[in-house]
């Protein structure tokens, strides 16, 4: 399948510094920052530098490397945050949103961690 990343999404302008970010982690491949809209205590978007559109586009087309740098970053900004589960922390969540029927807003691929709170259920089977 053939992705068309949009270069103007809000996630590249933030990568090109055209749109400030409150930074929590930045790596050769990834950058992680404070979500301007949280729906918990702690919400932390985490994305790829590199032009993927979703989780399994990520999964596809990325390098070895890339794949490496991100899936780290989540564990190291989870250890940084205190929020492992086995180390003391209350837990985590982590949300990847894939397309229009799950709710995708930014056309760039992206991992929301959310903690500091009771989180529920993640779905509520319809009336």
């Amino acid at each position: 399948m053939a992705y068309a990343y949009d270069p103007q999404n809000i996630f590249a302008r933030i990568l090109r510094g055209e749109i400030p970010n409150r930074t929590v982690m930045e790596t050769a491949h990834t950058l992680a920052f404070a979500d301007i809209h949280p729906q918990a205590p702690i919400h932390v978007l985490v994305i790829p530098k590199g032009p993927y559109v979703c989780a399994d586009h990520f999964a596809l087309a990325a390098t070895d490397a890339e794949i490496v740098d991100f899936t780290r970053a989540i564990g190291r900004i989870c250890a940084d945050l205190g929020i492992q589960p086995g180390e003391g922390g209350q837990g985590f969540r982590t949300i990847a949103n894939a397309g229009d029927a799950a709710a995708q807003e930014v056309p760039h691929y992206h991992v929301h961690i959310l903690s500091g709170r009771p989180l529920g259920r993640m779905l509520q089977q319809p009336d």
